[in-house]
């Protein structure tokens, strides 16, 4: 009774249907699962979803919906997280395309864009931009997507087709998808309409060019005044603006070279930029369902003989035709069955084959984005070249400076070779003062033979003696190249 009394006292929760019956089950926190799980909503972010018509809709999205969503692996979204520093890449995937320049972090699929970082202020114009064109695309490619439902509809009600024609449409469903899909991307003037997917590629590389051109020109025009202060006039204040100028030249120049290099990668690599034709990918998907789809219904209609011609012959040949056809029967079973197996190995083949060659065409035929990513290629390396130019000037106003300061020195040197000698001559001045400082007796120090006057010729001659020791040594110098 006192042990119950004090387990009551406790209150202690058990759970019977675990293997440790009768022992205390440890209460955790909300939030957190098996105390050691994680905790609710970490890695969710703001996610601003652009659709292919121009909607915009913001959703708190985690990491796994995000990587269901656009079958990205989890390294390919570590590129985009705001926490780590990432330099600038663009990647092609089978569904999407990750894109982080500069301050654009975005997922590219064939019928949306999520944008990362959609809250910061300097995204907010390329946001205005992306949606403008998007939703230009959407006016240009929205006449022949009726069209096609039109036809569509005409196609499903036509009554002269009949049952006889359905193998044949469901044949060229896929074909003609693909033709749909690649006659949308013509404008109503025949002129050519980019993807969905290039679109949204374009606005990314135009604002990421835009961005960092006006960095490099608002640079420049800091750079040249203060470069020209120094010239005229060297001092700590104007020394430390040319040091950070020149910090932040060399930070932009390798932003810009990063650019310029994934772009050159991305055109050196065909099959980079195939990855990247979404909805090209999305049509030959759907033409291979189509032709896989046709091998199916092919395979169905395929069926051996049965033996009915027994019922329709009369009683007294029954037996004989039994006897006379049962080892024909088998033998064209065979046949059918070898028939049969030829003809899907060959459907197989050929739909095989027509897909490989798909897929081998749209390797190749990447001239459009080629054209696409090399008109910012020579924007970024117009840029780049601006910045060589402007590094360029820094190095030579430092070598300037440089030169000014050594010159300097130089003046300083003389000017100490100069001193060193005049010190010299007047020590051998000096010397002679002091000689003439010795206590001992001569003819010059006697007043009745010598007078003030020889004392002042000796200090006149001394002095002038110094003198010329010093103009020669001097002229010695300038003889010898040592002084100007």
């Amino acid at each position: 009774m006192r042990g119950g009394a004090r387990a009551d006292e406790f209150n202690f929760n058990t759970n019977p249907s675990t293997p440790n019956t009768g022992q205390p089950t440890p209460m955790y926190p909300a939030g957190v699962v098996g105390g050691g799980g994680r905790k609710k909503g970490v890695g969710v972010r703001s996610w601003l979803v652009l659709d292919s018509s121009g909607k915009s809709d913001l959703k708190e999205e985690g990491k796994h919906s995000i990587m269901r969503r656009t079958g990205l692996p989890a390294r390919d979204l570590r590129i985009l997280d705001p926490l780590l520093s990432y330099p600038s890449t663009v990647l092609g995937r089978e569904r999407a395309i990750v894109i982080n320049l500069e301050h654009i972090k975005a997922i590219i699929t064939g019928q949306e864009v999520l944008l990362l970082n959609s809250k910061d202020p300097s995204v907010s114009p390329f946001i205005d931009e992306l949606q403008r064109r998007i939703l230009c695309h959407h006016h240009a490619t929205k006449p022949q997507e009726e069209q096609k439902s039109e036809g569509e509809s005409h196609t499903r009600t036509d009554p002269a087709q009949g049952e006889a024609g359905t193998p044949q449409s469901s044949g060229n469903q896929g074909s003609e998808a693909k033709k749909d899909a690649k006659q949308s991307l013509e404008n109503q003037d025949g002129s050519k309409v980019l993807p969905f997917e290039f679109v949204a590629l374009e606005a990314c590389l135009e604002a990421a060019s835009s961005s960092l051109e006006h960095e490099a020109l608002r640079l420049e025009l800091e750079a040249h005044p203060a470069l020209d202060k120094l010239t005229s006039k060297i001092s700590t204040l104007n020394l430390e603006r040319v040091r950070q100028i020149k910090s932040r030249l060399v930070a932009i120049t390798g932003r810009v070279q990063k650019v310029r290099d994934e772009l050159e990668h991305l055109l050196d690599d065909d099959e980079d930029m195939a990855e990247m034709y979404l909805t090209e990918k999305l049509a030959q998907k759907l033409e291979d369902s189509s032709n896989s789809s046709m091998n199916e219904s092919d395979t169905f209609e395929v069926d051996l003989p049965q033996g009915d011609e027994d019922d329709r012959l009369p009683p007294e040949f029954a037996s004989l035709a039994n006897r006379d056809e049962r080892y024909l029967q088998g033998t064209d079973a065979h046949h059918l069955l070898m028939s049969a197996h030829s003809a899907l190995s060959r459907n197989s083949r050929g739909t095989h084959t027509s897909s490989m060659r798909s897929a081998m065409t749209n390797k190749l035929d990447v001239e459009e984005l080629e054209m696409l990513l090399e008109a910012y290629f020579v924007q970024i390396d117009g840029i780049l070249n601006k910045l060589s130019t402007l590094r360029e000037y820094v190095d030579d106003t430092e070598d300037y400076i440089n030169i000014m300061l050594d010159d300097k020195q130089n003046h300083l040197l003389q000017m100490g070779v100069m001193l060193t000698t005049a010190t010299l001559v007047m020590s051998a001045f000096i010397a002679v003062a002091g000689v003439f400082g010795m206590n001992i007796r001569i003819e010059l120090f006697n007043d009745n033979e010598a007078g003030p006057s020889r004392f002042i010729w000796t200090v006149i001659g001394g002095s002038i003696g110094s003198i010329f020791l010093y103009v020669g040594a001097i002229g010695w110098c300038k003889y010898k190249r040592l002084l100007e």
